[in-house]
C-alpha cells in the first residue's frame, strides 16, 4: 500500500478541527482533529498528529495517529508504530508495525467473500460452532 503525496487530494491539516460528514470520491489525509462520519472510495490516512473519532469505510486505511472507531476496508489496513486505536477492524489484509497500541476485534477475510467463521470451521473439518455448549 503505497500512498504518495500526489494521490492525496484532500487534507485536514495540523491544528485544524473538523466536525461533521466528510464523503469524498478521492483520498483523504487527516493531520488535525476530526469527529463525525467519513466515507471514501479511496484511501484514508491518519497522520501522526491526527486525532479521529469516527467509523471509517474506505478502500485502504493507514493509522499513524489516534483513532476511536471502527474500520471497514476493502483492501488493507496498516497500523503504523505510532498508531493508537480503539475499535474493530474488518479487512482482507492487516499490517501491524511494532509499537502499535490497539484494542478491539479483528476480522481478516483474506479477500474471501464467504463468512470467516464458516471458512475456518470447514477448514478444520466441519466442527460445530465453538459458541454452543453440548
Amino acid at each position: 500500500m503505497a500512498i504518495g503525496k500526489d494521490s492525496i487530494n484532500s487534507v485536514i491539516g495540523p491544528g485544524s478541527i473538523f466536525e461533521g460528514k466528510f464523503y469524498i470520491a478521492g483520498s483523504l489525509r487527516i493531520d488535525g482533529k476530526f469527529e463525525g462520519d467519513i466515507k471514501t472510495e479511496d484511501a484514508l490516512v491518519i497522520g501522526e498528529t491526527g486525532k479521529v473519532k469516527t467509523n471509517i469505510s474506505a478502500r485502504e486505511v493507514i493509522v499513524s495517529g489516534t483513532l476511536i472507531g471502527n474500520i471497514k476496508a476493502e483492501n488493507e489496513v496498516k497500523l503504523e508504530g505510532t498508531g493508537r486505536m480503539l475499535g474493530d477492524i474488518t479487512a482482507p489484509y492487516l499490517e501491524l508495525q511494532k509499537g502499535v497500541v490497539a484494542k478491539g476485534s479483528i476480522t481478516i477475510t483474506g479477500g474471501q467473500k464467504k463468512d470467516v467463521r464458516k471458512i475456518v470451521e470447514e477448514s478444520f473439518g466441519g466442527i460445530k460452532s465453538l459458541d454452543t455448549k453440548d
